[in-house]
């Protein structure tokens, strides 16, 4: 898989959002964390050194340290049509959208990463700089927060069972 910030990702990131009055705990990124990052990120988060952490790329954080990744798990060459996942630094952990399409609508929402996997039923509220650059690129993604984390959590039920019998 290609390490490319893919453009759609770098045109989200670029909008200006003031994350904090919109109650998003999110810090987007400009590039990918590095192969070696990644690694000793993984490394660190499960305790479990055999691990290299390639199939995650990690393109923004919260507050306190968490991280959210695109999950490379789907056959295909489209890094946007891959799940989105989300690490915590208190050890929350989940599925966030099965596809950045929907990533992408959660936060037109007003639905952060983290908010999807630890309050999944939050009350959303419109963003509208995010809602029209999801109406523009995305338009077929459109469905309410609770559709969206319901749809991933059912396309990817073993997630984080899968990660938790990597920790060490």
């Amino acid at each position: 898989m290609n390490r490319r910030f893919p453009d759609a990702l770098k045109k989200m990131h670029e909008i200006e959002i003031d994350y904090y009055h919109h109650d998003i705990d999110f810090e987007p990124y400009e590039e990918f964390n590095s192969k070696d990052d990644t690694a000793h990120w993984i490394k660190a988060w499960t305790g479990n050194e055999s691990l290299d952490g390639r199939e995650f790329l990690i393109f923004g954080q919260d507050g306190s340290g968490g991280y959210v990744a695109f999950w490379l798990t789907k056959e295909t060459d489209d890094l946007l049509e891959q799940p989105i996942v989300f690490f915590g630094s208190e050890g929350e952990l989940g599925v966030v959208s099965e596809n950045f399409g929907d990533y992408v609508w959660l936060f037109a929402h007003g639905i952060g990463p983290y908010d999807a996997v630890a309050f999944p039923s939050l009350e959303s509220k419109t963003i509208d700089k995010l809602s029209k650059f999801a109406k523009e690129l995305f338009p077929s993604h459109e469905d309410t927060p609770k559709q969206i984390i319901q749809k991933a959590r059912a396309r990817y039920p073993g997630f984080e069972k899968m990660i938790q019998e990597l920790c060490r």
